[in-house]
C-alpha cells in the first residue's frame, strides 16, 4: 500500500530542523545537563502574576483560546499606542515568520537575509519555494547596506534583519534602521526581528511610523518576559498587512493559558525591571568570566553573551564540546568569521559559578 506523494517542493528540502533541541542532546548523552545556557531562555522566568493567571486559566483548558486574542491585541495596542488593527498575535516570533513568508513569497521569490543570522528564518522561506540571497556580516553586526544592495541586485520582496542580533548579541541605533527603511527598494518588506528589545540600552528602538508599509516588527513574550514554553509572539505593521494575515494564519493557535499569561506580564512592568537588572547582572558575570581566561566578550544588548574565542571554528568546536562534556548546554554561531565565538545564555549565579569552573578546564583540553 503505498502513501500519496508528497509535494515537490517538499521532496528537494532536507530532512532538517533549524536547532537541536536541548532535551534531543540531553537523550542521545542519557542525561540531564547542569545549566542550560544556550537556548536564550530566561531563568529568570515570568512574572509572578503571569503564573498566576495562567494558573487559574488552566481550570478553562477545556475552552479553545480566544481566535481574535482580542484582550492581548488590545492590552498590546495601548502599550505601544497603536491601534488594535496594528497588531497581529501568533504562535511566538517563529510561528509569525512562517505566516509572514507564506503571505509574501512564492515558489522562486528571492529574499534576503544575513549569513549565520537566525536560520529558522530561512527554513520557512525553504519551506515555501522562496530563494534566499545572504550577504556577509561586517564587524559582527549584520550590514543593513549591504542588505539593501542585494535585495535591490537580485528583486528581493523581503529582507530580515534582526535588532538586536542573534547569535552575536550586537546592535544598530536608530538612525542606521532610519537610514535603511528609506531606501527599501519598491515592493519589498523589511521584517525587522525585535525579540530581545526589552533588553537593549534604552533608546535603541527607532521610533516608525506604525503604518508604514515598508517594515513590520516582530516582538516576543519568550525571552525578557520569561514565556519561551507558551509560545506567545506578535507583529506591529500597516492595517493593510496585519489584515492579511487573516486569510492564513491558524485562527486557534494561541491556546488561553498563553493569552493570560502574556496580558498579565504585559501589565506587571516591575517584573520585566527586575529581569532587565538580573540580565545585566548575568552579562557582567559572563564578561568577567571571559576576560579571566584570556578570551574577549562582545559587547550585547540581549540576555546572552557572544565570547570571541581568538581562534577559529574549530577551536571554538572544540570548546563548546568541552564544555558540553561537562554538563553545560550552550551553543556557538553557525558560520565563519562569528564562528570563532560561543555564545552563553544569562544564567542564574549558581549557572555561571559552574561555568566559571567548566571553562577553565574545556579551554586546557582543547588547547592540549
Amino acid at each position: 500500500m503505498s502513501h500519496p506523494p508528497f509535494a515537490q517542493l517538499v521532496q528537494g528540502l532536507p530532512s532538517a530542523v533549524p536547532f537541536v533541541g536541548p532535551e534531543a542532546q540531553e537523550r542521545g548523552r542519557g542525561k540531564p545537563f547542569a545549566a542550560r545556557l544556550g537556548a536564550n531562555e530566561s531563568v529568570f522566568g515570568p512574572s509572578p502574576l503571569a503564573i498566576d493567571a495562567m494558573a487559574r486559566a488552566v481550570e478553562e483548558v477545556w475552552k479553545y483560546g480566544d481566535p481574535e486574542s482580542h484582550d492581548l491585541r488590545h492590552a498590546l495596542a495601548q502599550y505601544h499606542e497603536v491601534a488594535p488593527e496594528n497588531i497581529i498575535v501568533g504562535e511566538g516570533i517563529d510561528g509569525l515568520l512562517g505566516y509572514l513568508v507564506r503571505l509574501i513569497i512564492e515558489p522562486g521569490d528571492t529574499v534576503v537575509t544575513s549569513d549565520g543570522a537566525y536560520p529558522t528564518f530561512n527554513y520557512h522561506v525553504a519551506g515555501f519555494g522562496g530563494v534566499l540571497h545572504k550577504v556577509p556580516y561586517r564587524d559582527d553586526h549584520e550590514d543593513p547596506e549591504a542588505l539593501i544592495a542585494k535585495a535591490r541586485e537580485v528583486g528581493a520582496k523581503l529582507i530580515y534583519l534582526a535588532n538586536p542580533d542573534n547569535p552575536m548579541g550586537t546592535w544598530h541605533r536608530p538612525r542606521i534602521l532610519h537610514d535603511m527603511i528609506g531606501q527599501m527598494p519598491d515592493g519589498c518588506l523589511l521584517i525587522l526581528d525585535e525579540a530581545y528589545i526589552e533588553l537593549a540600552p534604552d533608546g535603541t528602538a527607532p521610533s516608525i511610523e506604525v503604518s508604514d508599509p515598508r517594515v513590520i516588527r516582530m516582538r516576543t513574550f519568550s525571552k525578557a518576559y520569561g514565556m519561551a514554553g507558551a509560545r506567545v509572539g506578535y507583529g506591529i505593521g500597516a492595517p493593510e498587512l496585519i489584515l492579511a494575515f487573516e486569510k492564513i494564519r491558524n485562527h486557534f493557535g494561541m491556546c488561553c493559558i498563553s493569552q493570560a499569561g502574556a496580558l498579565a506580564a504585559l501589565a506587571d512592568q516591575s517584573w520585566l525591571a527586575e529581569v532587565q537588572s538580573r540580565v545585566a547582572e548575568a552579562r557582567q558575570r559572563i564578561g568577567q568570566i571571559a576576560r579571566q581566561n584570556g578570551l574577549t566578550p562582545i559587547p550585547s544588548a540581549t540576555n546572552f553573551v557572544a565570547i570571541d574565542c581568538q581562534q577559529n571554528g574549530d577551536f571554538a568546536r572544540e570548546v563548546l564540546a568541552g564544555l558540553i562534556a561537562r554538563d553545560l548546554f550552550v551553543r556557538m554561531p553557525f558560520v565563519a568569521p562569528q564562528d570563532r565565538c560561543i555564545r552563553i545564555s544569562c544564567g542564574t549565579k549558581a549557572d555561571l559559578d559552574l561555568l566559571e569552573d567548566a571553562l577553565p578546564d574545556a579551554l586546557r583540553d582543547t588547547r592540549s
